[in-house]
């Protein structure tokens, strides 16, 4: 699998995982499971913050083995400095949706919750940052995407 990097105007959007807006193709909508929605956005909400702090290598370490695999630390490392450093310091994050999953294109089979914030930086007014925790091996929950748009 391709590690995704693009380029959109001034904003970088790095995607580990197909996972943030998109929709599966069959109608029948997931279980929902509020106890996976829970336990995913404290994890996604404490890997953000290290994120926020600048705190690149340890949001790497803590992210899901699929995530580590996927993206090696020193390009984790370079490209978001890239694209968070430019947007300056966090203003607001305000949930917007939370949507449990158990298959995601181009994604193993496994328990996903993707979370969207709507999000305000220092230099940029308005975005949407999608967080993709999944259930890692462990048992844990951990951050295996995130983008920003």
């Amino acid at each position: 699998m391709k590690n995704i990097v693009f380029a959109i105007g001034s904003i970088l959007i790095v995607s580990v995982v197909v996972l943030g807006g998109c929709q599966k193709k069959e109608p029948a909508a997931e279980p929902q499971s509020p106890e996976a929605e829970k336990a995913a956005l404290q994890a996604a909400d404490a890997w953000l913050q290290l994120v926020d702090s600048g705190r690149y290598t340890k949001s790497w370490e803590e992210a899901a083995e699929y995530f580590k695999n996927a993206v090696p630390q020193d390009i984790w490392q370079r490209s978001t400095e890239a694209f968070r450093k430019p947007l300056g310091k966090l203003a607001s994050r305000k949930l917007k949706s939370t949507q449990y999953t158990t298959s995601a294109p181009g994604a193993p089979d496994g328990e996903y919750v993707i979370i969207q914030y709507n999000t305000s930086f220092e230099n940029k007014e308005s975005a949407i940052e999608t967080v993709t925790p999944m259930l890692d091996k462990d048992g844990k929950w951990r951050v295996s995407g995130y983008f920003i748009k």
